[in-house]
């Protein structure tokens, strides 16, 4: 399959806009990414309809004027014969290099963003506008205006689906489901803590089938936020009102209008991230120290990208950690630019572990709590399931935000159509769904090929297991690894077993018990 092309034009008038267009072109060769880089006016313009993904880098001259070098382009591009259809094939972005204290600022970027929206290109995100004025050349997406005292009306909280809402959960609007159970599945001296957590989902509108997945939206620690706002000196308490700087640009959806720092840091930036390599590339433009400066810029260079994996990627160190090691540059951020200096909480998506044919209004996930250690003193935990693990509805009320997704594994639907699974630790998750969704219906030729180190510490629904293998309503083939000298895995039992699961599917004429006592949906 041959690599996507990407075409880098510009037009300079004092070789800034050439500087930066090269530089675009060493990081897309970085990301083998073919590439090539040319002044606008030496490029055929007529071949602008065959390209399939364009960025086009343009200054604006004198009184929102072209640079010389894009003039031919400028009087092609702007015919008033070319058809509206001339760039439907194209993908583009515009970046702009200007300086606001003059009337026109970026005008040329613009007007070229309109121009080939009008010939039907689409735009990848909107024009970006550079400004010389500006300490960092390039200014922060949004404006954070900090509030003197709290609004009179409105509370701060997060949108989200209300039970018996027509609109079903969504990321933008997820369900804030109550949480009935957090319970540990595996033994106390067991390495791993894995939890079977049940959610209540009355009202919102969520409806699953076996194979489909959860996603959870989680948020980070208390200990952590705190942290984070002693390094940055920020107040945890102030009130905000986030402004985009370009009207193009909206609002990220899950942060309320007001809102109030803690929020901010708990909710949305993923200070538990191990940062990437822009993120010192930013940082180092904001750094007033000189020495932690110099060390960011070694980071954020190609000559050091050895020294960064050592000191962030194999160790796994996080965004927190590192703004914790640059503390005269992390005091000195400025909050507008943290949103473009630290990504977004993804959610975490988990395969559904309960059919809502046996358990209705319930959704059940099993979780291993990831925690494993590096070369540093504290352990790496995983956002998301070390957060679950912490959440304990025996001391309240608990909520969770979440939404459901179909998933990529699928079953049959005719009940005499036998179903071989395999799901070793974890893994067993969306086929414990499926088979209480298949008994229920009265679905025989369940074969269950389960593996785990021991029966007595990881043996995930043993009891539900042995039940239905004594309804005939299941076929369990288990592996214990760890309770025998020469280890035993479900492959093992996958090669051992294999010819005997076929000659039990050759047999299936009879109804089973499970069918005759079968539930109806």
């Amino acid at each position: 399959m041959p690599s996507p092309q990407l075409l880098v034009l510009f037009g300079s008038q004092t070789g800034t806009a050439q500087d930066v267009s090269e530089r675009l072109g060493r990081e897309a060769r970085r990301r083998r990414l073919g590439c090539r880089v040319q002044a606008l006016d030496s490029y055929p313009v007529v071949n602008l309809i065959n390209e399939p993904l364009v960025i086009f880098v343009c200054a604006t001259t004198g009184q929102g004027d072209p640079p010389d070098n894009m003039k031919n382009f400028w009087g092609f591009i702007f015919r008033k014969n070319l058809p509206s259809t001339a760039l439907c094939q194209m993908d583009f972005a515009v970046l702009g290099l200007g300086d606001s204290s003059y009337a026109k600022f970026n005008f040329v970027a613009k007007k070229l963003h309109r121009r080939l929206l009008q010939l039907g290109g689409s735009a990848l995100l909107p024009v970006c506008l550079g400004d010389d004025q500006h300490e960092l050349g390039l200014p922060s997406k949004f404006t954070l205006l900090f509030l003197q005292e709290a609004p009179s009306t409105g509370s701060e909280g997060q949108r989200v689906a209300h039970p018996g809402s027509q609109e079903p959960p969504s990321e933008s609007k997820p369900f804030l489901a109550p949480m009935i159970s957090n319970q540990r599945v595996t033994g106390p001296s067991h390495f791993q803590d894995v939890r079977l957590i049940e959610f209540d989902i009355l009202g919102s509108g969520i409806s699953f089938a076996a194979g489909d997945v959860v996603l959870i939206q989680p948020s980070n620690s208390a200990a952590h936020v705190q942290r984070f706002c002693q390094v940055l000196g920020l107040d945890p308490d102030q009130l905000f009102m986030l402004q985009p700087r370009e009207p193009d640009v909206s609002s990220p959806t899950r942060l309320p209008q007001p809102c109030s720092m803690r929020h901010l840091v708990s909710h949305y930036l993923d200070i538990a991230s191990v940062p990437r390599r822009s993120f010192f590339e930013l940082l180092a433009c904001l750094s007033l120290h000189e020495l932690e400066r110099e060390k960011l810029l070694e980071f954020s260079s190609a000559q050091g990208q050895e020294e960064l994996f050592e000191y962030c990627n194999r160790p796994r160190r996080t965004i927190l950690e590192v703004l914790c090691d640059f503390p005269h540059t992390a005091a000195a951020i400025p909050p507008d630019y943290l949103l473009d200096l630290i990504p977004a909480i993804r959610p975490r998506a988990f395969s559904i572990a309960s059919s809502l044919l046996i358990h209705p209004s319930r959704l059940q996930i099993l979780v291993a709590v990831v925690q494993f250690q590096t070369r540093l003193k504290e352990p790496r935990r995983g956002l998301c399931s070390s957060w679950l693990a912490s959440l304990d509805p025996g001391q309240g009320p608990v909520r969770v935000p979440l939404w459901v997704r179909p998933g990529s594994l699928a079953f049959p639907e005719t009940p005499d159509t036998p179903v071989i699974m395999v799901g070793p630790g974890t893994g067993v998750a969306p086929f414990r769904a499926a088979i209480q969704e298949r008994v229920a219906q009265g679905q025989t030729g369940n074969f269950l090929f389960f593996g785990c180190r021991w029966r007595d510490q990881d043996f995930y629904w043993e009891s539900e297991w042995q039940e239905l293998e004594k309804r005939d309503c299941l076929t369990l083939i288990p592996a214990f690894s760890r309770e025998q000298e020469q280890k035993v895995y479900v492959q093992h039992r996958l090669r051992e077993l294999g010819s005997l699961v076929w000659e039990l599917l050759d047999h299936q004429a009879m109804p089973s018990p499970c069918q005759r006592t079968s539930r109806k949906p």
